[in-house]
């Protein structure tokens, strides 16, 4: 985008923030916007961004994640930005209930209306927010095939790495040859189904002790924590390695046989797309943006949130059904690098703006 517009990244001071700064060659600016619903924090915000946007006076401010959509979008409102864009990556308020249900979804009608535009990351979450009336279709669009950024193939392809890199690993994680390597990559929250996945695989181990899990990803104890017994499963059992969180996880699905992703609810996720461009069919959960990208029988399987006992069964299938399993393994790359790559992703955007900025003139 910088080739064809002066940009400013906004978000959160750390070292994020000026990794994308060093990284894209951009100029940046904090401005602290905290995930908790904070009503004086969030004032703040807002200020501090409807000053920067007077200042700097754009064509366009584009936002992604709940907060930054609501203190972004009201912001560039009072400021008078001509073209406010807001991408949906995701509603957190899906497992909310009664009053703070109701909060949340009002704080998100204020977020639409103050955008000229709702970028949903994929066609189910369009008609999620159709269903749940939080703007007009004529505000919404989904970019090319959906997701938040498109995924760069090159990059997650199962040619970097050597197999002495692999057996390096494996050798270092404990897992063994005849293992069969089920992993997970995100956060280790509730959200992300993961007292599902302990109970599920525990139950499969007990089966047979060829198989491993693979946790990638740092807990989150102050937001959205596990169950007690699913914490102290996760630190005892002999069939669950924990990596934390990685900055590259390529070499982990490389040692990998299936991805397994249980999650809530989703918009479109990176992780999903991410293994099938590393070749593994993936097991996930049958919500908006997962049951895009994995379609039943040609590239994984789905099965129904929070179903301990439907995702038992589809890693049972996974390995032992042979046959199956090759076929899903064979399509996974294609279905990704036929509908997800990046610079098309990239280009679309582009030609988005573009569109947008010529219907001013």
């Amino acid at each position: 985008m910088k080739n064809h517009y002066h940009v400013i990244g906004i978000s959160s001071s750390g070292k994020l923030l000026q990794r994308v700064a060093e990284k894209e060659g951009v100029k940046v600016q904090a401005v602290e916007m905290t995930r908790r619903i904070s009503p004086w924090k969030d004032l703040k915000a807002v200020w501090t961004l409807y000053k920067i946007f007077k200042k700097e006076k754009p064509l366009i401010v584009h936002t992604h994640t709940p907060k930054a959509g609501t203190v972004g979008m009201l912001a560039a409102k009072l400021a008078r930005v001509p073209l406010r864009l807001h991408t949906i990556a995701g509603l957190p308020l899906l497992e909310s209930k009664g009053e703070k249900r109701k909060l949340l979804n009002a704080v998100e009608k204020v977020t639409y209306a103050c955008a000229t535009n709702i970028y949903p990351n994929s066609f189910k979450l369009k008609e999620i927010i159709l269903q749940n009336q939080f703007c007009k279709e004529n505000k919404l669009k989904v970019i090319a095939d959906g997701s938040t950024n498109g995924i760069n193939t090159s990059h997650f392809s199962t040619l970097h790495f050597t197999v002495e890199k692999k057996h390096s690993l494996k050798h270092q994680l404990q897992i063994k040859e005849e293992d069969f390597v089920f992993v997970f990559v995100g956060r280790l929250v509730s959200d992300k189904g993961i007292n599902e996945l302990i109970g599920a695989f525990a139950k499969l181990y007990n089966e047979t002790n060829k198989v491993k899990l693979l946790l990638v990803g740092a807990e989150e104890p102050d937001h959205d924590p596990l169950k007690e017994d699913t914490l102290n499963i996760i630190k005892t059992h002999a069939g669950i390695i924990t990596a934390g969180y990685q900055p590259d996880v390529r070499i982990y699905f490389q040692i990998s046989d299936a991805l397994v992703f249980p999650s809530y609810r989703e918009g479109f996720p990176n992780v999903v797309m991410q293994a099938g461009a590393m070749e593994l069919p993936a097991i996930v959960t049958d919500i908006n943006g997962c049951n895009e990208i994995v379609i039943n029988g040609q590239n994984g399987i789905l099965v129904p949130p929070k179903d301990i006992h439907k995702l038992y069964g589809a890693m049972k299938m996974l390995m032992e059904d042979v046959l199956l399993y090759n076929n899903l393994k064979q399509n996974a790359r294609s279905m990704i690098t036929s509908r997800y790559e990046q610079n098309r992703f990239w280009n679309e955007i582009l030609k988005e703006y573009k569109r947008l900025e010529n219907n001013l003139k």
